[in-house]
């Protein structure tokens, strides 16, 4: 019941906290924005006891810090490649949890599989041709990034074709919509100013923190 409270707690302040971004009352936004991912770690603290659950939480701890790191992107370029850094391990972690999800005894539909992988890969390489000339120094640390969180989205993808369902929907959901957060923000940084940039990366990346933990709650529910 609290984890129900707490999540329904993360969309309300959520809603809030966009709200004050559209109205770019940015230094309110940034006092607000440690709160969000605090919400869902009490809501998966206080859920019932699973397998993968301290992975899940790692996860969450990590993109909170990543989070914190953020807000002082303008004090310096290291604080960017260090949220990047505390991300990039929220993703591994991420990896490693939905590899760890129970697997029922059935092969994933493969036409489907491949389809999937092909539009990754395809993904991958439109997003670091675009990028890649504009990197500079960041060459190397952007494209191990975007390789991880292709990964992750892979894993997503294998773990949608086994897990039931509508709990495998709300992860790969959350997978895609990941993805076309952290996306959003490396076209605003390194190819071309987004106009309401903070709206578009922060709504996508409370959506996808929000349907990964969903799904990943409803995976590992007691029957």
């Amino acid at each position: 019941m609290k984890t129900n409270t707490l999540l329904k707690s993360y969309l309300a302040f959520s809603a809030l906290y966009l709200a004050i971004l559209l109205l770019e009352l940015e230094t309110i936004a940034g006092f607000m924005k440690p709160v969000l991912i605090l919400l869902l770690i009490a809501a998966v603290y206080l859920s019932a006891s699973f397998t993968s659950k301290k992975l899940l939480l790692i996860a969450l701890l990590c993109s909170w810090i990543g989070d914190i790191i953020l807000l002082f992107t303008d004090r310096g370029e290291l604080y960017f490649i260090f949220g990047l850094v505390a991300f990039l391990i929220s993703h591994v972690v991420y990896i490693f949890l939905f590899n760890k999800q129970l697997k029922p005894k059935k092969d994933h539909n493969r036409a489907i599989y491949w389809s999937g992988v092909t539009a990754i890969i395809a993904y991958l390489m439109i997003f670091l041709s675009i990028l890649l000339p504009s990197l500079g120094e960041l060459t190397i640390p952007v494209f191990v990034y975007a390789l991880v969180i292709s990964t992750m989205l892979l894993f997503a993808l294998k773990g949608f074709l086994i897990w039931q369902k509508p709990a495998s929907w709300y992860v790969l959901l959350g997978a895609i919509v990941f993805v076309s957060s952290d996306s959003i923000l490396a076209f605003d940084k390194f190819y071309s100013p987004i106009m309401y940039n903070s709206f578009f990366i922060m709504v996508t990346y409370i959506l996808a923190q929000y349907l990964i933990v969903v799904g990943i709650l409803k995976l590992n529910q007691k029957k």
